[in-house]
């Protein structure tokens, strides 16, 4: 009888990590930024409608990098498992650190089983209750693919350039910038770690508003971002 082959668990988890990294650089990167009233999502896609970002639920959006089919399956099993939560209990018991500690242990749990690994990397975003806009109250939770959580505060870069992309959103990031502001400091560092301008039509810009009523999501259309980018 042959031998099984045996791998070593730390190798194993090594080669797992190293698999799912590699599928997530391939994909375009995403930044995310904190302002006063709300949090906007910013990111390179050409596609009119196969997007990274969406609305989960009243306050909570959601982003993703890596494999579009993966992110996206995990996405819509959000919006279900929010719903549910909503409709049994209250829409207030939803919470953006209740769907990230899902999406963890589904994460880890592929990470760790026997199938091969997800190549995504999440962030749930939440905005603060209403009446809040002072920037106190927003949440941010990366999601890395191993399950991991990662409680961010300003800004946050996922994706094959993401430490490229956190030093140039550090360089030049302040408290107190409105909307417009922190839309054009993503588009800055997106463009700085490409090497190029980036024009409207080729990004993604959607975000969180914390003053809008009832459902917080809105996304930016080519000819509303290239006015928000020429007013800088």
């Amino acid at each position: 009888m042959a031998t099984p082959f045996y791998v070593a668990p730390e190798q194993m988890m090594k080669d797992r990590a190293e698999y799912a990294r590699k599928g997530i650089a391939r994909g375009r990167a995403l930044v995310a930024v904190e302002h006063p009233e709300g949090v906007i999502f910013a990111g390179e896609n050409p596609s009119r409608s196969l997007y990274k970002t969406s609305e989960i639920y009243d306050r909570i959006g959601f982003a993703a990098v890596g494999k579009y089919n993966e992110f996206e399956s995990l996405r819509v099993a959000g919006i279900r498992m929010a719903d549910v939560k909503g409709y049994q209990y209250a829409r207030e018991d939803v919470t953006a650190k209740g769907l990230a500690n899902a999406y963890s242990q589904a994460l880890g749990a592929s990470f760790m089983g026997d199938s091969k690994p997800f190549e995504v990397e999440l962030l749930i975003a939440e905005v603060a209750a209403p009446g809040r806009t002072d920037g106190e109250g927003h949440e941010l939770y990366h999601i890395l693919y191993d399950g991991s959580i990662v409680d961010e505060h300003r800004f946050v870069a996922m994706g094959g350039e993401a430490e490229a992309l956190t030093a140039a959103l550090g360089e030049s990031y302040t408290d107190g910038l409105d909307r417009d502001g922190a839309i054009r400091l993503a588009v800055a560092a997106l463009a700085q770690v490409a090497g190029r301008e980036l024009p409207a039509g080729d990004l993604e810009v959607s975000g969180l508003d914390a003053t809008r009523p009832r459902r917080r999501f809105f996304r930016l259309r080519s000819d509303d971002l290239e006015t928000v980018l020429a007013g800088g």
